[in-house]
């Protein structure tokens, strides 16, 4: 299988083409966000004011990373589960987020979406931080630094690999993974 390579930000051309279970690299700027920045998004949305970052075109890693070593950019890297976003995950789409990066299974609500916004969710390997902090080139924390761990962070990526889990187009991997099971077993 090839991989896709993709940049940041993504467009509705780049997502289209996209399908569950393509394997992909991601190079340009992703967004690390987790619970509490979720939640403070979606307020500044509902009260009309400015975000810390463009949401158009954008890909949101949910990641809390470890303190990086002496001369490293990151710490481990890894992904969280991207469930305890799902709540939040709708309204982002809808002002324009068109990726998201995690690991786990989303909500009917989010699939949906990721349908009617042209957006993708792409997993990243769990447990594999340390490598993909290697991937990672650029860290910034651009808002809320007192959530620690939980702040909004500016990620330069160059070829970070994951895989399409959930495309525009209702692709589900996970679904098509366990109905070419069944049928093995």
């Amino acid at each position: 299988m090839a991989v896709k390579k993709i940049t940041t930000p993504l467009t509705d051309e780049v997502v289209k083409d996209l399908r569950a279970g393509d394997a992909v690299e991601i190079t340009g700027v992703v967004y690390q966000a987790r619970d509490s920045a979720h939640k403070k998004l979606v307020a500044l949305i509902e009260a009309g004011e400015e975000l810390p970052f463009e949401l158009q075109g954008a890909v949101v890693y949910y990641m809390g990373p470890s303190p990086a070593k002496p001369g490293n950019v990151i710490g481990s890297a890894g992904p969280t589960t991207s469930g305890r976003m799902d709540a939040y995950a709708p309204l982002l789409m809808r002002h324009g987020l068109k990726g998201m990066v995690g690991k786990g299974l989303r909500t009917a609500e989010v699939k949906q979406a990721m349908v009617d916004n042209s957006a993708v969710y792409f997993a990243a390997t769990g447990g594999a931080g340390a490598l993909l902090a290697k991937r990672i080139v650029g860290n910034e924390v651009i808002a809320w630094p007192e959530l620690g761990a939980e702040a909004v962070a500016r990620l330069e990526v160059k070829d970070f690999p994951a895989i399409v889990v959930n495309d525009c187009h209702g692709g589900d991997l996970y679904e098509e993974g366990r109905k070419r099971y069944a049928k093995t077993v």
